[in-house]
């Protein structure tokens, strides 16, 4: 597949999103990222939706910017993951490599549901229908007061992860909404231990360390209902 041709895939797919990454990675390989995906489909999926109800996190749709900035964490070990360490080397994952990947697995765009067809209508193909559904990621809703939450997160974290929850591509903030629920508790756990920099910023930032269990997973439970 030649560059050109990937890139109006990916076009067609989520045009303003890719355009967003074009501008700031203005010299992205994207061909050579769908090449390094193949390595990343491993864990996070051929499309980059994670598995295994969070095991392995959704990466599609999240701002380059802030993939490149995990990769360079994970590269330098100050983001510590095991899991990663063989991939994220100088030797094999240089810059440009990094601005790739995080470039083509930013411009993925993962529905949260399929919309309606007529399986009985001339032209109907089951095979592609098939497809699709591969690509369709929900996260369940989870047990807690989703209005409560929904206060809670509009209050503390909307004005850096949006309103409701799907983050800011400019800014390079992720979404919080669309991700796994159990990878998102490992993380407010790893921020709560400084295992992870909530915000660099502000280094010793204690948010998250202000909230009780139950406040998070009333944020957790409304964030569980903004891709139904």
């Amino acid at each position: 597949m030649t560059k050109n041709i990937l890139f109006l895939r990916i076009l067609l797919l989520t045009p303003s999103m890719v355009l967003s990454v074009a501008d700031s990675f203005a010299e992205v390989d994207l061909e050579n990222g769908e090449e390094i995906n193949e390595v990343c489909a491993g864990c996070h999926g051929e499309f980059g939706q994670g598995g295994k109800e969070g095991e392995y996190p959704r990466l599609a749709g999240l701002p380059a910017s802030f993939i490149a900035k995990q990769l360079e964490l994970f590269r330098e070990r100050t983001r510590k993951n095991l899991a990663m360490v063989e991939y994220v080397d100088h030797r094999q994952m240089p810059d440009a490599d990094i601005a790739d990947i995080a470039a083509y697995i930013s411009a993925i765009e993962l529905p949260s549901k399929l919309a309606p067809v007529d399986e009985s209508a001339p032209g109907f193909n089951a095979y592609e229908r098939l497809l699709a559904t591969k690509r369709v990621v929900q996260i369940p809703r989870v047990e807690g007061d989703v209005e409560s939450g929904r206060k809670l997160y509009r209050r503390e974290c909307g004005s850096c992860h949006g309103s409701d929850g799907w983050g800011d591509e400019d800014d390079g903030v992720p979404m919080l909404a669309g991700q796994y629920t159990n990878y998102l508790w490992r993380q407010v756990e790893k921020y709560r231990e400084k295992r992870r920099i909530h915000d660099e910023s502000s280094p010793e930032d204690e948010l998250l360390s202000e909230f009780s269990n139950s406040e998070i997973r009333d944020i957790l439970a409304y964030l569980s209902t903004q891709d139904d």
